[in-house]
């Protein structure tokens, strides 16, 4: 199995655990470039026995990855594909979802900003690990009028339940890793000096496991877990929105900062200011 072929991820492989590594200046934006990788490597890695471990982290030290593409919002044809989705999906539930249903063990790594569709991809993982100090995890989009819909409502609601999901959806706040640990948006907050050795360890730890134990674990796991996931309906919201009014506010969002560095770091801050000004 080969994974040297793609342009936003690099792939490097040791003793049955794959690193993910996210590269795709300026901003590891989940876009027209990074969805197809994703989904050509969960696709590739689904098969491969050899691999029981997946850590999934960022070449960028301030963000995982940004946020899904502005460009969905100021042509909402993209987020369209004939004929390839799973009914009821769009293309980021899509890559999540075929993520969150891989075999092997998923990890995140988080040092810095995963917001939007990228904490929505970091929730679809096994486990979450995060920098403190560093990591910090948003879903803004009804900042920007619109609502979680790569997964991130049913997600999030499964993590950390109905009112703390309806807390953080609703009111936009960037969580920093204390606070994601305290949620259960993430399984620990680590000191950021720590954070490679531990999800190393954990990681091969897991991967020197035999497949047959690592497989009857997660399949018992799953059978004890309730919460059902219904992309479907979250998909079906998009009809309460005015498509007009969401591209017109994604063109003020972008002249104002927004998918800039400098606008990202302050993202929550220059959308209530965008709020506010009407």
């Amino acid at each position: 199995m080969t994974y040297e072929d793609f342009t936003a991820i690099t792939i490097g492989i040791q003793q049955g655990v794959a690193t993910v590594t996210i590269d795709h200046p300026p901003l590891n934006l989940l876009d027209s470039k990074l969805i197809p990788d994703l989904l050509t490597f969960a696709t590739r890695v689904r098969d491969d026995d050899s691999i029981r471990v997946i850590v999934f982290e960022s070449a960028d030290p301030e963000f995982f990855i940004a946020h899904g593409d502005m460009a969905f919002l100021t042509d909402t044809s993209l987020l369209t594909d004939d004929g390839e989705l799973v009914d009821g999906t769009n293309p980021v539930q899509m890559v999540n979802e075929q993520i969150r249903t891989l075999p092997q063990i998923t990890i995140g790594k988080l040092a810095g900003f995963a917001r939007g569709g990228g904490n929505e991809l970091l929730m679809a993982l096994d486990m979450r690990f995060a920098a403190i100090g560093k990591g910090g995890q948003a879903q803004p989009e009804t900042l920007q009028g619109i609502y979680p819909a790569g997964g991130g409502t049913q997600y999030m609601t499964a993590l950390i339940g109905r009112s703390r999901a309806l807390e953080l959806i609703l009111g936009g706040e960037l969580v920093d890793a204390e606070l994601a640990e305290r949620y259960g948006l993430i399984n620990r907050a680590l000191p950021a000096d720590e954070l490679d050795a531990f999800v190393a360890t954990l990681a091969h730890r897991i991967a020197a496991l035999g497949p047959g134990v690592i497989r009857a674990v997660t399949t018992a796991v799953a059978a004890a877990d309730s919460t059902a996931i219904d992309l479907a309906t979250e998909s079906a919201q998009v009809a309460h929105l005015h498509v007009p009014d969401v591209i017109a506010s994604a063109h003020r969002q972008l002249a104002a900062g927004v998918q800039t560095r400098d606008g990202e770091r302050r993202l929550e801050a220059l959308l209530n200011e965008l709020q506010a000004a009407g």
